[in-house]
């Protein structure tokens, strides 16, 4: 398409005079708001669950908030180098827009990475629950699954030797097993995210000796004493449903962008040369749609794995 065609669209870089929007930015705050109902949804159906569960059913401390912190940081400065990087054009500066750009897309491809690991470990995690709790005192490798020594422990949650992802104790009878060996980790399924942070900080600080070792212990348990088993898989719990659910769709918004980024930076960078103005509306609102992205995680990060 040549210059003059081009020109012939109204409203690429001209501001409309109903909206005082050129049409680029009001066509992505129409989908903006059609994301917001999305999530919104999504966010009002988790909260109903999540009230509505009974005492002791809805899991804590079972998501990785280290590495949900990372990827949170991860976020906001993509969000910070995006914002850098439409500056930079604005002010006519395309090498330093690009610099900026290779940030932010480098920073979307490692939050998808990182994202990857937690599933991942997800997938090869599982909880065994119990046909008779044990005492924790039985066994010292349960100690940091009980609140209290003397407390009994319903399930157990660490990786299952030799058992791979998505395995149920009907695939295990029919495969011969006759017991699985777990190797007890530090969180259980009771545990809010703050006795999650406070009993860390104490193992870590018995690192080293008897209690540390004696925690590595693995956990031999026959088949015929599992009630269930499952990964920590959407099929685990309505918890883990809505996890993969809100942060799979946020994941796909991710991609999106990666795409968004990678095609401005590459391809679509010749607009620049022709049309610099049109080319740095387009830079406004991919920044715009990535912002949203960002948002959208700020509000998953603390309701899925603080609160």
């Amino acid at each position: 398409m040549s210059h003059s065609q081009h020109e012939a669209i109204p409203y690429t870089t001209e501001v409309r005079e109903d909206t005082g929007l050129y049409n680029g930015k009001l066509g992505m705050w129409l989908f903006l708001a059609s994301e917001v109902m999305l999530f919104g949804g999504l966010f009002s159906a988790y909260v109903f669950l999540r009230l509505g569960a009974r005492p002791g059913e809805w899991p804590h401390g079972l998501l990785n908030i280290p590495i949900g912190t990372f990827n949170t940081l991860v976020l906001i400065t993509s969000s910070l180098t995006v914002a850098m990087s439409w500056t930079a054009l604005k002010l006519g500066d395309f090498q330093t827009y690009r610099k900026y750009q290779l940030v932010t897309l480098a920073c979307a491809v490692g939050f998808l990475a990182i994202k990857s690991f937690e599933y991942y470990d997800k997938f090869t995690h599982y909880e065994v629950w119990l046909k008779a709790p044990l005492a924790a005192g039985e066994h010292p490798g349960l100690a940091g699954h009980a609140a209290a020594p003397d407390a009994e422990v319903p399930s157990v949650i660490g990786h299952v030797e030799g058992v791979g992802p998505f395995e149920t104790l009907a695939s295990l009878e029919e495969a011969g097993a006759t017991s699985i060996t777990i190797h007890p980790d530090k969180y259980h399924y009771r545990l809010t995210a703050w006795q999650q942070a406070e009993r860390t900080m104490k193992e870590a600080s018995m690192e080293g000796g008897s209690a540390g070792a004696e925690a590595h212990e693995g956990l031999t348990i026959e088949l015929s004493k599992i009630a269930r088993l499952s990964a920590l898989v959407p099929r685990h719990s309505t918890f883990f449903a809505c996890y993969f659910t809100l942060t799979a769709l946020h994941a796909l918004h991710v991609a999106g962008g990666i795409v968004a980024f990678a095609w401005l930076l590459w391809p679509g960078a010749r607009m620049w040369r022709e049309e610099p103005e049109r080319y740095t509306n387009r830079i406004e609102v991919t920044g715009l749609f990535w912002h949203f992205v960002d948002l959208v995680w700020i509000f998953l990060f603390p309701t899925l794995y603080l609160l």
